[in-house]
């Protein structure tokens, strides 16, 4: 039996205010929205994967979770995120142990949002 393909991702994650976590996706992350559900938001993160924000989820807590976006510009991307005050957690960093140099901030839901390069050349980018 062959195996079926897969051609999208989407994430989703629970939000306590959609307009505001569609404000910081779309204006200081620059993702596009690509469809409103009303209770549901979805935005392009590159390609075939998706990040979605929805209002019904239940019981949902943003600890233990990390949106990691994937970049080589890390630095342009720390001076382009504090331009827009956005809440920058620890500023750009080499992390020996798993050989990444990475940023983080807080979205409005409380996330930890990472953007990461790859610095292991085993990395498929």
């Amino acid at each position: 039996m062959t195996k079926p393909p897969i051609t999208q991702q989407v994430t989703f994650l629970h939000t306590a205010n959609l307009a505001e976590t569609a404000v910081f996706y779309q204006t200081i992350l620059g993702l596009k929205l690509v469809l409103d559900q009303g209770r549901c938001q979805i935005f392009q993160v590159n390609g075939g994967a998706f990040i979605g924000f929805c209002e019904h989820f239940t019981g949902a807590n943003p600890d233990g979770v990390i949106l990691t976006l994937v970049s080589e510009q890390v630095d342009a991307w720390h001076d382009y995120l504090a331009a827009h005050n956005a809440p920058i957690e620890k500023p750009p960093t080499h992390n020996e142990t798993f050989n990444i140099y990475h940023l983080f901030l807080r979205d409005p839901n409380g996330y930890l949002v990472e953007i990461q390069q790859f610095l292991d050349p085993a990395w498929p980018g």
